[in-house]
């Protein structure tokens, strides 16, 4: 898979990430199999992808040549997360030529291992992580209990799992004056029969410009349901900004039991009026467990060396 260029979802900004630090240090990064490799990156299963250059097919042929050719594979799908019948069993039969598996977050390991996955395999789990030269506290809007309380939350995607219903929600509940003092931003894309009534909209963007919007606000909402572990609100957290997050949030969760504050079936006005009146509390926690693309991109590395290393 190739780095997009401009906004694009969770695995592009990975792709990014790994491929500078382990250049960096001195492996060599390719994007095809032209020449002999020591490893490779699975990282999407799916042949339709518009970033890549080889797929399923190319892998196992090259692996059949070259059979000391170590395969870490990234798993950073399911089928829960968009509502999809294919995902679970692509990904089955993908697995079938790891040498290393890593799950993007503990419960996306166990939503597998219930399906196909057998945890006596070779495996680890690593938790996403932003570009920290990027996405980092340092001029990040601190709330003071006077001004508007900035809530934001973005997505590439406008799948109505990604909480777009309780986003609404919040919007409904600002414009009708049941939560007061209160901004809801969105940034990025939206189902179209959504029409918001008072949300700051923004355009999908992405870099330095993303993370100077999710810098202006005070805390990041995500309701995005059973995601597997998902890079916005990472970018958030590295932001400085705690979470509000749905407590069917697979691999979310994960994050928000260490910096953040759930909702579900309970008033979301409760709830938000809770998390702001805590706000100093969870942004100290923010702060103190952030997730960080450094971290992610060194425990990867140390994989690949480890598979190169028994070859």
């Amino acid at each position: 898979m190739r780095p997009a260029r401009g906004p694009w979802g969770g695995s592009s900004p990975f792709v990014v990430q790994l491929k500078h630090y382990l250049e960096a240090r001195g492996y060599d990064v390719s994007f095809d199999l032209r020449k002999k490799v020591d490893v490779i990156v699975l990282i999407d299963p799916r042949d339709d992808l518009q970033l890549k250059s080889f797929g399923m097919e190319e892998i196992r042929a090259y692996k059949k040549t070259n059979p000391k050719v170590k395969i870490l594979h990234r798993v950073n799908e399911c089928d829960q997360r968009k509502d999809t019948k294919f995902m679970d069993e692509l990904l089955k039969q993908a697995n079938e030529v790891a040498d290393h598996t890593v799950f993007i977050a503990r419960w996306l390991l166990e939503y597998h291992s219930e399906r196909w996955f057998n945890k006596n395999e070779s495996h680890s789990v690593i938790y996403n992580g932003a570009d920290p030269v990027v996405f980092h506290p340092i001029g990040s809007a601190i709330y003071d209990h006077r001004e508007n309380f900035r809530l934001v939350t973005h997505h590439w995607s406008d799948n109505w799992l990604k909480g777009f219903d309780e986003y609404h929600k919040i919007d409904q509940a600002i414009s009708s004056g049941e939560l007061k003092g209160l901004e809801l931003w969105i940034v990025g894309r939206w189902p179209s029969e959504i029409k918001w009534e008072s949300a700051r909209l923004f355009a999908p963007t992405h870099g330095k410009k993303l993370a100077d919007i999710l810098r202006s606000c005070h805390a990041y909402v995500t309701a995005s349901r059973w995601e597997p572990c998902g890079m916005h609100h990472v970018e958030g957290a590295q932001c400085g900004l705690p979470l509000l997050y749905h407590k069917d949030g697979g691999g979310i969760v994960e994050a928000g039991e260490r910096y953040g504050m759930s909702f579900g079936d309970e008033n979301m006005v409760t709830v938000i009026n809770s998390f702001r009146e805590d706000y100093s509390k969870y942004r100290n926690r923010v702060l103190n467990n952030s997730p960080c693309g450094d971290r992610m991109v060194m425990e990867y590395t140390n994989r690949i060396q480890s598979l190169i290393a028994n070859t």
